[in-house]
């Protein structure tokens, strides 16, 4: 009770700080605002690293750490936050529910003299409540990846429908006859998962030949994603595939495929990237991954941030890479850090 109440209560001081806002910016579709530019162009459009206020800090928060993808992002910030000479602070809520724990770490890093601030939300609308608050402070609000706050000044992650999108093209060119398919969903109502589900869904289906037989949540849990197929295996038996929102949930379809039986028939494609997704690929478990290349990303974000910190005017968003990964790629972006960012430049540069 006492977290439903919590929940409620931060649902409605965003409602109130939306209506602020509202008359400052349209809100924020970060897959189809125009505003925006290629990680690969920063310096490009910008120059070089700029030279930043003695003393500048920046406070991250992040959905949770028992997740591989926000633990690597945490990397990223660290990794460029060193070679620059700024200390970075990341904190996380204690799971992917904790909204209230999370917004209470952001206001916390607001108020504790940070110049600015990296937020990954749990939700759409959990940490809305600190945007004027961070305003008031001139401290510039960055949000990385998957949730969506629709009055973000800046955003920086990549193109979610594009992770569902790329995955329906491997089933269409590689199960030429089609088939049926079905959809694991992540968090219900959070923007990463209803893109890349619909990226998915729309595009599979219009391809003619498929059929999505169910869409079903699994909360982002590994668990509740192993039951979840369990489920959808036995009322398909003639599956020939799954895509679910991110890695972890993958990962638990993929033991629900094995204790089926049918793991020479039925493809599991996942999102982010994490190592143990790259380890069952290379085993012959998972059929792939869409990988976005979180520490790179994390690298991305501080880098924009500490740019509008120096007085930059960059666009809204700063969209970052992804690419489909199956055993037959997989070693060309598993490599060390400057060997990844050289494959994701040449991406880049060849339009990919």
């Amino acid at each position: 009770m006492k977290f439903l109440l919590a929940t409620a209560t931060a649902a409605l001081m965003a409602l109130s700080i939306g209506s602020a806002f509202s008359t400052d910016l349209a809100p924020l579709n970060s897959d189809t605002e125009k505003d925006r530019i290629d990680w690969s162009q920063l310096e490009a459009k910008f120059g070089a690293f700029p030279k930043l206020p003695d003393g500048t800090k920046a406070g991250a928060v992040s959905k949770t750490l028992t997740n591989e993808y926000w633990r690597s992002l945490g990397e990223g910030y660290k990794s460029l936050g060193d070679r620059v000479g700024v200390p970075v602070v990341y904190q996380a809520a204690q799971s992917e529910g904790d909204q209230l724990g999370q917004l209470t770490i952001a206001e916390g890093l607001v108020t504790q003299g940070y110049n600015v601030l990296l937020v990954s939300p749990q939700t759409d609308s959990n940490l809305q409540p600190i945007m004027e608050q961070a305003k008031a402070a001139n401290v510039p609000v960055v949000n990385v990846n998957d949730a969506v706050i629709p009055q973000a000044e800046h955003y920086v992650g990549n193109v979610q429908r594009d992770n569902g999108v790329r995955v329906a093209k491997w089933f269409i060119e590689n199960r030429p006859d089609g088939g049926k398919v079905a959809i694991v969903e992540g968090q219900a109502g959070v923007y990463a998962a209803v893109q890349r589900t619909d990226g998915f869904k729309t595009t599979i289906t219009e391809a003619g030949k498929f059929e999505v037989v169910a869409s079903v949540p699994g909360n982002w849990d590994r668990q509740t994603s192993y039951d979840a197929a369990t489920n959808v295996l036995q009322q398909h038996p003639d599956l020939i595939g799954f895509y679910a929102n991110n890695d972890g949930m993958a990962l638990g379809i993929v033991e629900a495929v094995k204790a089926a039986g049918l793991q020479d028939k039925v493809a599991v494609f996942g999102t982010d990237g994490i190592s143990d997704a790259y380890a069952s690929i290379r085993a012959g478990e998972l059929t792939g991954t869409v990988d976005s290349f979180p520490v790179l990303t994390g690298e991305v974000a501080l880098e924009s941030a500490l740019r509008l910190v120096a007085g930059q005017k960059l666009p809204r968003v700063v969209a970052t890479p992804q690419a489909l990964i199956t055993k037959d790629n997989a070693d060309r972006y598993s490599g060390a850090g400057d060997a990844v960012r050289k494959a994701l430049l040449e991406d880049a540069a060849a339009g990919n």
